[in-house]
């Protein structure tokens, strides 16, 4: 497991869904994962501290483990399957630790009421993470007319390739220089 966090929640202007961007805590490894609507107004307003006149889901939920003496440990997005995401919400309740299933957008957002950890499973990193080279770094051995490629540890079934279509749509047209700017702030 790495140990993630929040780097932004963002609208794809390509298909306008939203979609959470996390960031492996230490490198720049990112993992984007498409989220409703609601799920993503949940995030963020609690990562803008934005006071809201009622509990919204997420605020009922971790108000309803508060009252119950439960306690939010981590949460882990441990699956990627089919395109779909899955996590885990791992609680510790009269000395007994539990996992719970959940979408990630929902342990996400428990999460960051919790204030606790945001792991992912390193074979969903592996699946799905995105590492974003400053430049790419040419072999002296390579022609100039060649295209830069990032090597890979293993080759890309081209099946999982198609399923993983939509994430390299949304990649592509993600505007990099918002991330540039948040690491130099």
């Amino acid at each position: 497991m790495r140990e993630m966090t929040i780097e932004s929640v963002r609208l794809s202007l390509t298909n306008y869904q939203r979609v959470v961007i996390l960031r492996e805590k230490g490198t720049d490894r990112y993992l984007p994962i498409w989220i409703g609507p609601a799920e993503a107004d949940a995030i963020a307003v609690r990562l803008q501290d934005v006071a809201v006149a009622r509990p919204l889901t997420h605020d009922l939920l971790r108000n309803i483990l508060d009252e119950l003496g439960a306690r939010v440990v981590y949460i882990v997005v441990n699956d990627l399957a089919n395109d779909t995401f899955y996590a885990r919400i791992v609680l510790e309740f009269n000395g007994r630790t539990l996992e719970i299933d959940s979408r990630p957008s929902d342990a996400i957002a428990l999460a960051v009421r919790a204030e606790v950890p945001i792991f992912a499973e390193e074979s969903v990193l592996d699946q799905a993470g995105v590492t974003l080279d400053e430049e790419p770094e040419t072999e002296p051995a390579q022609a100039a007319s060649e295209p830069v490629t990032p090597e890979r540890t293993k080759p890309v079934d081209p099946q999982e390739l198609e399923k993983l279509g939509a994430f390299k749509e949304f990649i592509e047209g993600l505007d990099l220089d918002d991330f540039d700017e948040r690491r130099k702030s």
